[in-house]
């Protein structure tokens, strides 16, 4: 049994995963959500809000410089705060003037109203909020908005690599323990693939020998030759040869710092060739049945293989 942790590479990639970055500009929060499912080759889905489709040209950019394969679609939602002022309600400070002139005109030696307690009653100073859709964006906050939405966006796709890397950990790690089951099964093959031959060149012998009469007999060199040549046709170990080869070139790829899922999907159809070979040839049933044990490995690790970047 190999060991299955050391020969994964750390780049080793899934196309799954999922990031969401948030964050607030002034008055404005926003959030990121990138999701990344299977896919044959690259395709980015972008959904901005309206009046940021100047930002698609960078953030495509971006994402294909970080990911190479994987459907992957990306969410900017954004949420302008109101923005909030005050103001000097004038009707009613104007009632606490009149009160307080009023009541100062009745108590000898009042001092006059103080514009400062006037202002602290309340109601005189209330706050008042606006749509911020309705407040003139200023171009240099546009600006500065655009470059943090950049800023960020790259920051989502770290996440969104990260959790990538990750899943793709756990895809080596399956991987390299089907690659064992295969490796085992093409060594139970082996010590089938002798045993094969030499059985079916018996039971041609011995069918030849009941079928052909003494009144046509046979040249011996011809019966060699033909017995070789079925035999031949019998013999699996140059299918095994090659699984052993693909196992090996498979655990390659594994320790490869870059993009593999292209190749290891071309590698998983000659797996599955010489695998249908081997079972076509078997005429033996204890190796007929380590073949549809491969097959169903195979097919097993196809299936994660699909999900390598």
């Amino acid at each position: 049994m190999s060991n299955t942790v050391s020969m994964i590479s750390p780049g080793l990639a899934s196309m799954t995963g999922f990031a969401r970055v948030a964050g607030a500009h002034e008055a404005t929060s926003y959030a990121w959500e990138l999701r990344s499912v299977n896919g044959k080759g690259f395709d980015l889905k972008l959904r901005l809000p309206p009046g940021f489709d100047a930002l698609e040209p960078a953030l495509r950019d971006a994402a294909g410089r970080r990911l190479k394969r994987g459907n992957v679609s990306v969410t900017l939602t954004l949420k302008r705060e109101a923005a909030v002022g005050t103001m000097i309600d004038e009707a009613v400070l104007e009632r606490y003037r009149a009160r307080a002139v009023a009541l100062a005109a009745q108590i000898p030696g009042a001092p006059a109203p103080c514009a400062a307690a006037l202002l602290a009653l309340p109601g005189v100073i209330r706050p008042v909020s606006h749509d911020a859709g309705e407040i003139e964006d200023d171009e240099a906050a546009q600006v500065a908005l655009a470059s943090e939405l950049a800023a960020s966006f790259e920051a989502a796709l770290d996440d969104l690599v990260v959790a990538r890397l990750a899943e793709g950990a756990r895809l080596g790690v399956m991987i390299a323990a089907f690659l064992d089951r295969i490796e085992a099964q093409v060594q139970a093959a082996w010590a089938r693939a002798d045993e094969q031959v030499t059985q079916h060149r018996a039971r041609l012998e011995a069918a030849l020998a009941v079928l052909l009469s003494e009144a046509n007999p046979v040249a011996p060199d011809r019966l060699a030759q033909e017995v070789a040549l079925l035999a031949t046709k019998s013999d699996v170990r140059e299918e095994l040869d090659r699984l052993g080869a693909h196992c090996a070139a498979a655990r390659a790829l594994l320790g490869e710092a870059a993009p593999i899922g292209r190749r290891f999907d071309f590698l998983m159809q000659e797996f599955n060739r010489e695998a249908n070979t081997l079972c076509s040839k078997s005429t033996a049933l204890a190796l007929t049945a380590i073949g549809l044990e491969m097959k169903a490995a195979i097919e097993q690790l196809r299936e994660q293989v699909q999900n390598i970047e």
